[in-house]
């Protein structure tokens, strides 16, 4: 493990870090693998725990040079197209729901003005 005192390194900015969970779900890496990493020196980690649960924190530019020389440039920028679609859907899906809430309250309105 490589510590770094230094006030702008990388363990001290917003978003710099990630945990082994998240860097697991949005990168799709094992927990093998990410110790792979880190016994081949190509992650820097530190022990950290929340409420008394341990995790690692990893440097999120290391693990993605290490998941483009894992599985190459492409599955990084795929990765991000899908979870880019996946939030457009989400945000199409609600606006939906929004538009048809709308008409109904429209229509009773419509239907009050006629009475």
């Amino acid at each position: 493990m490589i510590e770094s005192g230094e006030p702008n390194s990388a363990w001290s900015k917003k978003g710099a870090t990630l945990s082994d969970k998240s860097a697991r779900k949005e990168f799709g890496l094992t927990q093998e693998e990410i110790i792979e990493g880190i016994n081949d020196g190509k992650l820097q980690y530190r022990h950290n725990n929340v409420f008394g649960n341990p995790y690692l924190r990893l440097v999120r530019s290391e693990v993605e040079a290490f998941v483009d020389e894992k599985h190459g440039s492409n599955y990084l920028k795929k990765k991000k197209i899908k979870k880019e679609l996946a939030q457009i859907n989400k945000e199409l899906k609600m606006l939906k729901t929004q538009v048809a809430s709308l008409e109904l309250r429209k229509a009773a309105l419509l239907s009050s003005l006629d009475e």
